[in-house]
C-alpha cells in the first residue's frame, strides 16, 4: 500500500525547518496553506522575478508540486512542450495570483480555481502585487517533455494587471 497525504505528514518538521528561511507574513500565509510550502525554490529562481518556494508531492505518474509565491513574484514566460500529450494542469489553493497566455488577457486566480495549460502555450503564472500565493503544479505526462523558459514578464506587463 501507498499511502499519499498531499504533504500533510510533513508538516511535523515543517514548521522549525520553515522559519529559518522566512518571515512572520510567510509563515501566516503558510499556516492556512493545506500543502506544505516547502523549500527555497533555488534552482529556479533564475526563471523568477521574486522569491518562491517549492514543496515537491510525488514524482510518480503525475508529477506534482506546491509552488508558493511571494506578492509580486511570477516566473518568466515559458512553454511546456512535448512531441506527444504533456503541458500543465495548475490548481489555486491559496491566496490571489494570475495566470496568462501570450497575447491573452491575464486571468485572476483564486483558491479552487483550475488552469489546464496545453502543450506549446506561452504563458506565465504568478503572484498578484498584494497578496501571497500557492498553487498546485501538475505536469502532464507526455512523451519528450521539456520546459522552455523565456524571458521575464516586464514590470510594465505585470503593472497593467487589475
Amino acid at each position: 500500500m501507498v499511502k499519499q497525504t498531499a504533504g500533510r505528514d510533513a508538516l511535523g518538521n515543517f514548521a522549525p525547518k520553515f522559519a529559518e528561511n522566512t518571515d512572520s507574513e510567510l509563515a501566516a500565509f503558510a499556516a492556512t496553506l493545506m500543502f506544505p510550502v516547502g523549500e527555497p525554490n533555488d534552482a529556479y529562481a533564475q526563471y523568477f522575478s521574486g522569491k518562491s518556494w517549492l514543496a515537491p508531492l510525488t514524482a510518480e505518474q503525475v508529477p506534482t508540486a506546491n509552488v508558493t509565491f511571494e506578492p509580486g513574484c511570477r516566473n518568466n514566460w515559458h512553454v511546456h512542450n512535448a512531441d506527444k500529450d504533456g503541458g500543465q494542469m495548475l490548481i489555486c489553493v491559496g491566496g490571489r495570483g494570475y495566470y496568462q497566455e501570450w497575447g491573452q488577457p491575464a486571468q485572476e486566480m483564486l483558491p479552487g480555481d483550475v488552469v489546464n495549460i496545453p502543450t506549446g502555450v506561452k504563458h506565465w503564472h504568478g503572484a498578484a502585487p498584494d497578496s501571497w500565493f500557492a498553487h498546485l503544479a501538475f505536469t502532464v505526462p507526455g512523451e519528450n517533455c521539456s520546459n522552455e523558459w523565456l524571458e521575464p514578464v516586464s514590470d510594465e506587463e505585470y503593472g497593467k494587471l487589475e
